[in-house]
């Protein structure tokens, strides 16, 4: 016979405390965490459990009792259904406090070496339409909400927008979001009414068929826009199909410079390993920083808030010290951006990267700034950087390191250490593993300079440089 379960409880006019992970808050009920998402500290509200655990509960507010003094009106219609953004109900100058805090509380509990005093974090350039760069899926899956469904009406199950966290063949349909330039939206709406208008079939990612797939839509601080279309042919006509979309979106929006399509019939919606085909303009856009110019193709990787990224680079550039005579080592160096950028004020520069054609874009880059200092390499970092690779090309003066939201591996680690430059310039989209790095860093080097950088307004990430020098 099976138990039958308890029903988990409605907790009463709770008071939120403090912010937690992934941008949920929390409360503390009879000494248990309660992790509650789209709260802030300060509200009072009723809370229904929805996961219960021996030391913590997730659960929801169902009502809202007092609002949070910091409490503000969140600016998107998709706000707490869409799963980014989770802070828009918060202020952005209580926004950059947390990360500054999340900063800290990182770094001091699992770093746990010494710190100088915190700069203080520096704040987004734009608070809305700052990335150039959003990607939306197409499926014949609509999500609906609880609201939608408890109406009873019929709604078309058509849609382009984001994937649903835990329902990844779902997607909740975006009218207007407020990430980027409004042009995108124009453009990702047309392509919605379009396909809808002329009978296009939209993918079911469950049974793999479909033709509208994906739109990835980019644009750059030179005014150009690239859009690529990721289709997924079935049947006879349906190039013809997609290319009758793409000629609807030549002409009606003259602004897209590079236009874009693929077929793509693998099951998951990368572009890494795809041909794609240029139906308009240019392969690329470009990108300017200072007095330099990057090419940014359909597969390169770009930080996806522009004016932010200088910032975050020239702060890089600064903790490197850099007086002309150096030898730098730029590791996780994608498409060469920061070392390209730091080249001029070096004797050389060589970077490593995991991903071939990323270093195929940073020697482009180096060639269309005539910059003749830099050496790029593309394998795993820690079959690359060695005792032998340094040997032949030189020990380090400078290290900067941007590595991936897991870290550095600890043989990479172990290479620097041996390697001893006099200073490690570490960019760190993740803090949390930032601060285990350092731990294993902290023999032979000694914080300098902290400086967190908000590259994503609204949301809990937060990207933070630290300065290392050899002891």
């Amino acid at each position: 016979m099976t138990r039958k379960k308890k029903p988990l409880p409605l907790l009463e006019k709770i008071t939120i405390t403090d912010f937690a992970a992934e941008g949920k808050a929390l409360a503390r009920v009879d000494d248990m965490v309660v992790f509650v998402p789209w709260a802030v500290p300060g509200d009072v509200c009723d809370l229904q459990v929805r996961r219960k655990k021996h030391s913590f509960m997730e659960a929801e507010i169902v009502r809202l009792h007092t609002p949070s003094p910091m409490r503000t009106q969140p600016f998107c219609e998709h706000f707490g259904i869409c799963g980014g953004c989770k802070w828009q109900q918060l202020p952005y100058e209580e926004q950059l406090k947390m990360k500054q805090q999340q900063v800290f509380d990182q770094l001091t509990r699992i770093g746990k070496v010494e710190l100088p005093e915190f700069r203080p974090i520096l704040g987004s350039v734009k608070t809305k339409e700052y990335r150039n760069k959003l990607d939306f899926g197409c499926s014949n899956r609509r999500y609906l909400t609880s609201e939608e469904i408890a109406s009873g009406r019929e709604f078309a199950r058509d849609a382009i927008g984001f994937h649903i966290t835990g329902a990844f063949d779902k997607i909740l349909p975006i009218e207007k979001c407020w990430l980027m330039d409004d042009l995108h939206n124009q453009i990702r709406n047309e392509v919605r009414d379009y396909a809808i208008g002329h009978g296009l079939t939209f993918f079911d990612l469950r049974q793999q068929v479909g033709l509208l797939r994906d739109v990835i839509i980019r644009n750059s601080n030179t005014g150009e826009w690239l859009v690529i279309i990721q289709f997924h042919y079935d049947e006879e006509g349906d190039e013809q199909r997609a290319k009758g979309l793409l000629q609807h979106l030549a002409d009606k929006f003259p602004q897209i410079t590079a236009l874009m399509y693929l077929n793509n019939q693998k099951c998951n919606d990368t572009i890494g390993d795809q041909d794609i085909l240029t139906f308009k303009g240019d392969d690329h856009i470009y990108e300017t920083m200072e007095d330099l110019r990057f090419k940014v193709g359909p597969k390169s990787f770009y930080q996806t808030n522009t004016e932010q990224a200088y910032h975050l680079y020239s702060v890089a550039r600064e903790f490197a010290g850099l007086t002309g005579e150096e030898l730098v080592y730029d590791l996780y160096t994608g498409t060469g951006t920061i070392a390209n950028f730091v080249a001029k004020k070096a004797r050389k520069v060589i970077g490593i990267e995991y991903v071939p054609e990323a270093i195929e874009d940073a020697k482009i880059n180096s060639q269309e700034n005539h910059i003749d200092n830099t050496l790029f390499f593309a394998g795993d970092m820690k079959d690359i950087l060695t005792d032998e690779f340094i040997a032949e090309h030189g020990r380090p003066d400078v290290i900067i390191t941007d590595p991936p939201r897991a870290g550095m591996h600890p043989d990479v680690v172990k290479t620097i250490l041996r390697a001893a430059p006099q200073r490690i310039v570490y960019v760190s989209c993740n803090p949390a593993t930032q601060a285990r790095d350092l731990q294993d860093l902290d023999a032979d080097y000694k914080v300098e300079a902290v400086q967190p950088v908000d590259m994503f307004p609204h949301t809990p990430h937060v990207e933070n440089v630290v300065l290392l020098i050899k002891r």
